[in-house]
């Protein structure tokens, strides 16, 4: 794609993340009520997706970049360890989370990785702690609170291997963000994503290849499933997300992008008839609102139109 306007700009970001949230839903599906592993079905999902990237990359945008990259070993070697300990690790704890739990709270929690961020800066004395920092960790903490007891300190709301999952989603995604940056700028979004995805997934293939699931006992639906997990939930949500940025700046594409984690309750709750109490609306609320302040903060988007210059199109 070019230059877009601004109306196929919100279209795409729209469209983007509302796809984010429904793959993680389906994700949850697959994994419930259709038997799928969730470890073939990361390794699969990061292969495929991968290496569509990497396609997309070369019929349209700079394709000497593809295998650039590998030329320089500092880029080498970082990318090799963003595509484990970043990509690797935060697909598969989010995938963990939902397989155990739910895609609402799974999401929900890996959402909590902006306030991470702010506290690991503000211990690194990397920033100054303001006081829209303070209402943010704030938000955080008592929407994930409500989120995860209901308002009710005696019993969880979700199975504690959900939680101990989607909090690690949230420490790899606030490492995955963070630790991308120089390659980003250096490089475009979709060539370090592609081969970050394609890094992990052949990693995670030695534990379990791809090849190595009963194909004939998955139903015509099963299959639907996962090709939208994979095509619309990982490959196509990345790309509208990042193509959004030719005509939105980075903080409309990150206000909009809030509608993953609203995509990921609603049709938790009523597609796959989850249970959702009164204080987990409330921490829902509470979390998409800690997700708007920071959206809404001028000093923390930029207003840059170059994907690889912003950390917000890492998207997983």
């Amino acid at each position: 794609m070019n230059k877009h306007t601004r109306r196929t700009g919100l279209f795409l970001v729209i469209f983007g993340a509302i796809f984010w949230g429904i793959g993680g839903t389906v994700s949850q599906k697959l994994f419930q009520q259709n038997s799928i592993d969730v470890n073939w079905l990361v390794t699969t999902r990061l292969l495929i997706a991968g290496f569509l990237l990497l396609t997309v990359q070369f019929f349209i945008k700079d394709r000497s970049q593809i295998f650039g990259v590998w030329k320089n070993g500092k880029s080498a070697i970082k990318l090799i360890i963003f595509g484990l300990l970043g990509m690797l690790a935060v697909q598969y704890t989010y995938m963990a989370s939902i397989n155990h739990g739910n895609a609402a709270v799974a999401t929900l929690l890996q959402y909590l990785s902006p306030a991470m961020i702010i506290i690991y800066l503000v211990l690194r004395k990397q920033t100054v702690l303001t006081g829209r920092d303070v209402l943010t960790v704030s938000l955080a903490l008592i929407g994930c609170f409500f989120l995860l007891t209901n308002g009710s300190i005696s019993q969880l709301s979700v199975p504690t291997l959900a939680i101990v999952w989607g909090v690690l989603s949230g420490l790899a995604a606030s490492f995955y963000t963070l630790y991308a940056v120089n390659l980003l700028k250096q490089y475009d979004s979709l060539v370090i994503v592609g081969w970050a995805m394609i890094i992990g997934g052949v990693s995670l293939s030695f534990i379990h290849p791809p090849w190595k699931i009963d194909f004939e006992s998955m139903t015509t639906t099963t299959f639907l499933y996962l090709l939208f997990v994979i095509i619309f939930g990982t490959m196509l949500a990345f790309w509208f997300y990042i193509e959004s940025l030719q005509s939105l700046s980075a903080k409309e594409t990150s206000l909009l992008g809030s509608l993953e984690p609203l995509a990921a309750v609603l049709t938790t709750v009523f597609w796959l008839n989850e249970s959702f109490g009164f204080y987990q609306w409330v921490g829902t609320a509470c979390i998409l609102g800690m997700i708007l302040l920071l959206a809404l903060n001028k000093n923390a988007a930029s207003n840059t139109k170059q994907p690889h210059k912003n950390q917000k199109p890492l998207k997983v």
